[in-house]
């Protein structure tokens, strides 16, 4: 934790920690409202200068960038999606996962403590069942590309069972493929995603 940061943990998803006696609660998130992406207006032109500055120079720079990097792999999501994809190459997938530092570097940066890990695994739906005994104890969740991934293009019935497979079988979260002629055709035109993620439990998806 940061500065005088106390753990206080509750078993009803309360307040998570304290930093100066003020109560963090924990992002419970908020419904998806796709008017504020719309909404959105981007000068092309200064982003463009903008990024091409970020090679030049460094932003963060020592321990701080450290921290941002050992922040980045935390939020990441490693994946195999290949079509011979094996139970041990997911098996390994999620040792990486579990470890994605080496041991050396993890002692040279004395970090042993923060227990840097992946945020998780995306694979088959296939796999989730070996991805989930892997990570067992590990606090890593599962992801589960379903809809006929990467083309979504069979059949909507098969798409949503195997969406209800993928979330029985244990996926914490679900990688939905929306083709666009598929949004056109459901009336969603551009506020329809190409692709988005949503997140479930073992005892069917989250609403």
């Amino acid at each position: 934790m940061v500065g005088s940061a106390q753990s206080q943990a509750t078993a009803d998803g309360g307040a998570i920690a304290a930093i100066q006696g003020l109560e963090l609660q924990p992002n419970r998130g908020i419904p998806l409202n796709l008017d504020w992406v719309e909404e959105v207006r981007v000068n092309t032109s200064a982003v463009e200068r903008r990024a091409q500055t970020l090679v030049t120079r460094r932003t963060v720079k020592k321990e701080w960038q450290i921290a941002w990097l050992l922040r980045a792999i935390s939020c990441m999501d490693l994946t195999t999606l290949s079509g011979d994809d094996t139970d041990e190459r997911v098996r390994r997938l999620c040792a990486k996962a579990r470890q994605p530092i080496r041991h050396d570097v993890v002692k040279l940066l004395g970090i042993e403590k923060l227990n840097i890990r992946v945020a998780a695994v995306c694979v088959y739906h296939t796999f989730v069942e070996t991805a989930l005994r892997a990570l067992e104890g590990s606090g890593i969740k599962v992801a589960a590309v379903s809809t006929g991934f990467p083309a979504g293009l069979s059949p909507l019935d098969e798409r949503v069972a195997e969406i209800r497979r993928s979330v029985e079988a244990g996926a914490h979260e679900i990688d939905v493929v929306i083709t666009r002629a598929q949004c056109v055709l459901a009336g969603g035109g551009r506020r329809c995603l190409t692709r988005s993620r949503h997140s479930g439990r073992r005892a069917g998806p989250r609403t």
